[in-house]
């Protein structure tokens, strides 16, 4: 490790999962890393709401592909298990209907096929183990070469999976939808409507997402963990471990605009309160179009990210975080309760801008195990902590939710869960409120949509801008760049954005670092 290194500043913008995987990434390489994150605590949209004494997660609430976090921890001495405390859920969702239906799925593909053959028949069994057969060879074909990787170009990757192998390309069925791949394993529709339901880890529609990514199920399946405390508990921890490797944490500690030199390369960064840090790196993990639109200075434009305009932009939600009374309701911890009409619920948010009526629901049981029971903690204090959230479009930035209208929202979604089975009165739930506009002032330049661009038709991938922009010494790590949104590809994307930094590091003669008070610089 050069002495070089080891006194370069490195600057992350956000203390989102992506930018705490980068940051540990560059300081377990010797950089001086110094993290700016606009909020009180880190973890981006793996937020906290507070209800009452009540700490209830507002984001993400589904852990799997936990070998991203060993990966990010390789060669560290540490473990994830020695970062929080998780269990993999023997459980993995609970699924509703309005004709009074319920299907468990289980990590364990032979309980789920027989929960399916007792829930429809032994035909839809079958098909579903296909499914989870043909989801794996997905999964397996995409991992390293695309997930895992800098993002290839269309020629790239198909060289990285075989020049000549026409027959695997097909094999991930990129010219279908999802909706029409399910066809061909399901003739159940409600098994249709579930297994369509993984487009939305996406933030995107069934009916226009391409079949290749039927690969979240597997993921799903792969392993879902319970982490204590919360996905939260999951920033937090990532938070200490990169303390414990030197990373430096400023909170509620905004960017103003990105500094460069008129000659090109980044300088620093300018704060809120008008104070300047000096950096030699940028790594930028927040929404692309945030950079695209100026939003960070019209010196970060020359980055040349292009903004994901408001038709391409995926899902957001109407979220409710709070208490409820306990029910006596058969709430696992992952519960879905589908629309009676899915095919509108999409058509209204991505063809008309609009809530659906009868949206689908999903309620996270925070205090139960994820077999549904319930916590001691819950039972004493009477109430248990829940996020339930709907679909809503990205529209955030040209429309203000009001008290009313979120109310309405409220009462049409307690209504759709009271068609499954599940009745709530009013004054049960007592939660704080995220609307698409919420969303768009919490992760400024989205629109409010929860993971950057809509995943429809086969080059969507492709257009998530990878680690390195044409701004030299800027880099971007987050769910709006490859290699995509959740939590742990955003995690990804902070590890890809440590590692483009580092080689390019390694390829470039040691200079040294312009101090933003000194020089001809551009802000």
């Amino acid at each position: 490790m050069s002495r070089h290194a080891q006194r370069e500043r490195i600057v992350v913008i956000g203390a989102g999962m992506g930018g705490l995987a980068a940051a540990i990434g560059l300081a377990g390489h010797g950089y001086d890393v110094l993290v700016l994150e606009k909020e009180d605590a880190p973890g981006g949209k793996a937020r906290h709401i507070t209800v009452g004494d009540a700490a209830i997660d507002g984001g993400p609430t589904v852990f799997t592909m936990k070998w991203v976090f060993d990966r990010l921890l390789e060669g560290s001495g540490q473990r994830l298990e020695d970062v929080v405390d998780i269990t993999m859920a023997d459980l993995l969702a609970r699924h509703f209907w309005t004709d009074g239906t319920t299907l468990d799925l289980f990590a364990d593909i032979d309980r789920s096929a027989e929960a399916i053959a007792a829930f429809s028949d032994d035909a839809n069994a079958a098909g579903y183990r296909r499914f989870c057969a043909e989801t794996g060879r997905i999964y397996a074909t995409l991992k390293e070469p695309f997930m895992a990787d800098q993002r290839p170009t269309m020629a790239e990757f198909l060289w990285r999976i075989g020049p000549f192998s026409v027959g695997r390309h097909l094999a991930l069925r990129p010219f279908t939808t999802i909706w029409s791949a399910l066809g061909g394993y399901f003739s159940d529709p409600r098994l249709r409507q579930l297994f369509a339901r993984y487009s939305t880890y996406v933030g995107s529609s069934p009916f226009m997402t391409p079949a290749t990514l039927m690969l979240v199920a597997h993921v799903e399946q792969d392993g879902v963990w319970m982490v204590d405390g919360g996905m939260h508990a999951l920033a937090r921890g990532l938070a200490r471990l990169g303390e414990a490797r030197g990373v430096r944490y400023r909170f509620g500690t905004g960017v103003a605009r990105i500094v460069t030199r008129q000659d090109g390369g980044v300088t620093g960064v300018v704060l809120d309160d008008g104070e300047a840090i000096e950096a030699s790196a940028i790594v930028f993990n927040g929404d692309v179009s945030a950079l695209a639109n100026g939003m960070l200075g019209t010196a970060a434009m020359a980055a040349k990210c292009k903004p994901v305009q408001p038709s391409e932009r995926s899902l957001s939600a109407m979220a409710w975080a709070g208490l409820m009374d306990i029910p006596d309701f058969p709430l696992a911890h992952h519960n879905v309760f589908f629309s009676p009409d899915y095919s509108g619920e999409f058509s209204a948010i991505f063809d008309r801008g609009a809530i659906t009526n009868a949206p689908t629901v999903y309620v996270c049981a925070q205090d139960r195990a994820s077999d549904g029971t319930v916590s001691e903690t819950a039972r004493a204090r009477g109430t248990e902590r829940v996020l339930v959230l709907i679909n809503a479009p990205g529209d955030g930035d040209k429309k203000d939710y009001g008290d009313q209208e979120a109310e309405t929202c409220l009462t049409q979604t307690l209504t759709q869960l009271a068609r499954c089975g599940l009745t709530l009165d009013r004054t049960m739930l007592d939660a704080h409120v995220t609307t698409p506009a919420a969303f768009n002032r919490l992760f400024p330049g989205s629109g409010g949509a929860l993971y950057g661009r809509a995943s429809h038709g086969w080059l969507a991938s492709f257009r998530r801008p990878g680690a390195r922009t044409a701004l030299k010494g800027l880099y971007l790590a987050g769910g709006s760049v490859h290699p995509g949104p959740g939590v742990p590809m955003a995690a990804l994307s902070g590890m890809l954005a440590a590692d483009a930094l580092l080689s390019d590091r390694r390829s470039m003669p040691a200079s040294p670092v312009a101090a933003i008070s000194g020089g001809t610089l551009t802000a």
